[in-house]
């Protein structure tokens, strides 16, 4: 398992509280999107539970040497005191369809016979959410009894994009954990370390993407985003005045089996405005500022209501083309 990059202070205060005499019971897991979050909160429980079944000297910080005992069965999705919950597919059979839109309180009671039973391994065992924001309204109260009255040696694990969705009365017993985003060097390792096989022009243009969270550029990995975005520049540096450039990018994103990059394609437009809007004043400025809002909202249209592909990318590069 690859260690956690940057996020030195969350790292800081949970290894003091895993070196602590007594280690709170839920932790919740807050920050933007894409962040590493999960990451995060799989390295934590493994350095807790390698911790707790003591066996070897682990280093200062929070990794677990490779061979160690607890790491080789946390890796194979085996370790008998670590479980997870989160959104499954749809349909059991295809794994790699559509997600369910709920981690459902099935999937919560699944975990009452585990805490009927001591841990394995050691005194401790972890319970990750991912994300606690999809859980139902009653997966989240049957989950709050068990933060009530937390069974013995459980620690959980809380991961929340938005925490102020969330019950009061599970976020009151949490202990929060906020991570921030990355600066751009900890992105590029991160990127580089996901995607080996990535040209430095790719990796620099995901980093641009990121915005702090490398989680958000990996979506757009493989899509020729230093193409697109070159191609979204060209059409606001000249104003295309033939309409040609709109025209060929409307044609290459249309089909279906450009969908993925035709999603980037709505999602790069908007930031490449906010970013000219930064650069800019006066009435150019103001230009900008209604171009983003425009793309903005025919971005979440297009989503929204399964617009034409081809005349929304027609529309949204006449935007760009007003940045002129």
């Amino acid at each position: 398992m690859n260690a956690v990059i940057g996020h030195a202070a969350a790292q800081d205060a949970f290894a003091a509280a895993l070196a602590g005499s007594k280690l709170h019971h839920a932790w919740l897991l807050t920050g933007p999107e894409g962040v590493g979050k999960a990451h995060f909160a799989r390295v934590a429980a493994l350095r807790l539970l390698a911790g707790a079944s003591g066996r070897g000297t682990l280093p200062p910080g929070l990794s677990v040497p490779a061979g160690h005992p607890s790491r080789s069965l946390f890796e194979a999705g085996s370790h008998p005191d670590f479980r997870v919950l989160q959104r499954l597919p749809k349909d059991a059979d295809k794994p790699d369809q559509d997600l369910a839109r709920s981690i459902t309180i099935a999937q919560v009671r699944t975990l009452q016979p585990m805490f009927a039973t001591a841990p394995a391994m050691g005194p401790a065992r972890v319970v990750l959410i991912d994300a606690i924001d999809d859980l139902e309204r009653g997966g989240a109260n049957a989950l709050l009894k068990n933060l009530e009255e937390p069974p013995a040696g459980t620690v959980f694990l809380l991961v929340s994009h938005a925490p102020g969705r969330l019950l009061p009365t599970i976020r009151s017993r949490c202990r929060v954990l906020r991570l921030e985003r990355l600066e751009d060097e900890a992105v590029g390792q991160v990127l580089r370390k996901q995607l080996p096989e990535a040209d430095e022009e790719e990796i620099a243009t995901l980093v641009r993407a990121a915005d702090g969270a490398p989680g958000q550029a990996l979506r757009f990995a493989g899509l020729d985003l230093p193409g697109l975005d070159a191609a979204i520049a060209a059409i606001a540096a000249t104003g295309d005045p033939s309409n040609a450039m709109r025209a060929k990018l409307a044609k290459a994103l249309a089909p279906k089996a450009a969908q993925r990059r035709y999603e980037a394609f709505l999602e790069r437009v908007p930031a490449f405005i906010a970013g000219e809007a930064r650069r800019r004043e006066g009435m150019a400025l103001r230009v900008a500022l209604d171009g983003y809002a425009a793309a903005r909202d025919l971005g979440g249209a297009a989503r929204g209501l399964s617009l034409d592909a081809q005349a929304t990318v027609f529309e949204m590069a006449g935007i760009v083309a007003t940045l002129r």
